[in-house]
């Protein structure tokens, strides 16, 4: 696969308020909760298989869709941008990513190929989602565009291969 495409395991179709969580050890999906609030995901929610994120667990990564697909649907994406945030287990980058070989999405190659009102709307979910859960909070840190998103998805690679899967 070329440096410019990425697998992805979706969890979570857009629209879903269910939190579905791929459990690595056991090889399932599980529902872990609905969500709190009452906001959906905007996009299908999933993760990079291989790489490992600052927070211990795979890189996340959203697939900007027309129609949700479904939980453990694998589909190959081009990362676009990244929104960087944080959440009570420390930073939680998100790479956005469209899928590679969807006509709908061939012009979006960058951040500024993104509709403003998507990048609205996702900023905001994740804003929000876990503000009624005790003991969870997020923190919004913006985007940036696709060199910054395959580096990511570099540092998050490279992470996996020196410190393996740690949930096992």
């Amino acid at each position: 696969m070329p440096d410019a495409e990425v697998e992805i395991i979706v969890e979570i179709p857009a629209g879903s308020r269910n939190k579905y969580e791929y459990d690595h050890a056991r090889h399932v999906f599980r529902l872990d909760r609905r969500l709190f609030s009452a906001t959906a995901y905007p996009a299908d929610y999933g993760f990079i298989p291989e790489t490992l994120a600052e927070d211990g667990e795979p890189l996340d990564a959203l697939v900007l869709v027309e129609d949700p697909t479904f939980p453990g649907c694998r589909v190959i994406g081009r990362p676009v941008a990244v929104f960087w945030m944080t959440d009570e287990k420390g930073a939680d980058a998100k790479i956005i990513c469209v899928p590679s070989h969807e006509p709908r999405w061939h012009d979006v190659r960058d951040l500024g190929d993104i509709a403003p009102s998507l990048l609205n709307e996702i900023e905001h979910f994740f804003a929000v989602y876990k503000e009624l859960e005790p003991g969870k909070s997020t923190s919004t840190k913006g985007y940036e565009g696709r060199a910054a998103a395959i580096e990511e998805v570099r540092r998050s690679r490279e992470r996996f291969k020196t410190t393996g899967p740690v949930w096992r």
